[in-house]
């Protein structure tokens, strides 16, 4: 869908309803016959993450998320709508949007899960910080040409690549309550770092960043994640959020890797790194 404009600017004409299904269809019964080695990898990964799950369960929850995926990719053209239209309901959102409306640098902690691009977008909507997005584009030009223009429309900055280190110190140092939004689990030689599962795995990759940044310029972390609920409506859950200045980086590693890894098993349906990653290794 990224790499296709005419695909991309048809979902954008259409209702955001039917956009997210066309997205979710099109997933289902084209994207996964052509991704058998990632549909065979998620198998076998949701194999070890869930083991009490039988046959059939299994199957129709891989169906499940390839459905997600597919809604996932097609809601790129249609973010702005579904912020505005009362799409996401926040878990006790009194006290979220406290957190939001305090003091100081934050660093909102993510993954993969339900729509990981539309929490972007509703961090960006619920709150005056400045915000700042950081991601990895994908190999292929075109579509990270396509992914960087519609991420620039709702995330406020959006960046990648060299330079980056610097322009995350930056935007937390000289902009007052700055906001960074940080996906931890990025995939490397076919693995995924974080969470953890049981594996005996330091700090590394964004995490790892993250938790220099955040003693660096005294930023205090919020774990969130959004799930989705039904169709293109979403849940947003969150964290107390967590201050370095009071936890080690263990005591922070342990609460981030309980509540986010948790949701990854929880929702497995919604979490992409499900097929990038080789579990059995």
């Amino acid at each position: 869908m990224l790499s296709n404009p005419f695909l991309f600017s048809l979902l954008r004409l259409l209702p955001a309803s039917i956009a997210s299904w066309l997205g979710g269809w099109l997933s289902v019964n084209v994207a996964r016959k052509s991704m058998k080695l990632r549909d065979r990898r998620a198998r076998a990964n949701l194999a070890i993450l869930r083991p009490d799950l039988d046959t059939a369960t299994s199957e129709a929850l891989l169906t499940r998320r390839w459905f997600n995926l597919g809604r996932t990719m097609a809601e790129l053209t249609n973010i702005d709508r579904l912020i505005e239209n009362n799409h996401i309901t926040v878990e006790d959102v009194a006290g979220y949007q406290q957190v939001l409306d305090g003091p100081g640098p934050l660093i909102a902690l993510a993954v993969h899960v339900g729509n990981w691009d539309l929490l972007a977008a509703h961090i960006k909507a619920s709150t005056d910080r400045p915000g700042l997005g950081v991601y990895d584009p994908p190999e292929n030009p075109e579509q990270a040409a396509q992914l960087k223009r519609a991420r620039s429309s709702y995330m406020g900055e959006a960046i990648t690549g060299d330079g980056a280190a610097r322009a995350i110190l930056k935007h937390l140092t000289t902009k007052d309550r700055a906001t960074l939004y940080i996906l931890l689990d990025e995939r490397r030689d076919r693995q995924v770092w974080f969470p953890r599962f049981g594996r005996a795995l330091p700090p590394s990759g964004n995490l790892s960043v993250a938790l220099r940044l955040a003693r660096k310029v005294g930023a205090k972390f919020l774990p969130f994640y959004m799930i989705r609920t039904q169709g293109p409506h979403f849940r947003v859950h969150w964290h107390a959020p967590l201050d370095p200045a009071t936890l080690t980086d263990d005591q922070i590693m342990d609460q981030v890797d309980a509540f986010l890894g948790q949701a990854c098993i929880d929702h497995a349906d919604q979490w992409l790194a499900l097929h990038d990653m080789d579990l059995t290794t």
